[in-house]
């Protein structure tokens, strides 16, 4: 089955969902979909960890709201691909947040006859669709650490690219670090 919107989800005032019980009886959501972000932490650790990387670029959002684990996903996967053809390894990328917040789907069927077929709102909780991260105005998504001011030209424009798959206005911090 399809995805839902974004816009089901994403500008909604929601309280964190994330409560599993060890019994799987006492448990309102009895599976919790698997994580679609593979890595969070991608390029050079130790050129980082040893102060090469010192140009920091941070997209951060600007107003509260829900992003999907599937949106994390594809941000990441593009972002990384772009740094690492450029600078082969000379970088730090990092997502930022964690997708705790398990995302509920009421289903609803539609059409002709499908009105005998569903429950409306009687136990309307929902089954589990997938994962989101509730982000706060100015938290950080993506973190991007480039050696030299040539390469920070180049991570923003990566950055302004990827603003087009995430559901909040966002805005790209620039911090040089001194060794």
């Amino acid at each position: 089955m399809a995805l839902r919107k974004a816009a089901a989800y994403s500008k909604k005032k929601v309280l964190p969902f994330t409560r599993v019980s060890k019994k799987r009886q006492k448990s309102y959501i009895k599976t919790v979909p698997p994580q679609k972000i593979v890595k969070f932490t991608m390029g050079n650790n130790d050129m980082f960890n040893k102060g090469k990387l010192s140009h920091h670029l941070t997209m951060v959002a600007t107003e509260k709201v829900q992003i999907r684990h599937n949106a994390f996903e594809a941000c990441r996967q593009f972002i990384n691909k772009k740094l690492d053809t450029e600078f082969s390894g000379a970088y730090l990328f990092k997502v930022i947040p964690f997708p705790h917040h398990i995302q509920r789907e009421n289903k609803m069927l539609t059409g002709a006859g499908a009105d005998r077929m569903q429950t409306g709102m009687q136990l309307a909780f929902g089954k589990s669709a997938g994962k989101a991260a509730i982000l706060k105005p100015n938290k950080g998504i993506f973190f991007v650490a480039v050696q030299d001011p040539k390469a920070v030209v180049f991570a923003r424009k990566v950055l302004k690219q990827v603003k087009s798959k995430l559901p909040c206005a966002t805005k790209i911090k620039y911090e040089l670090k001194s060794s």
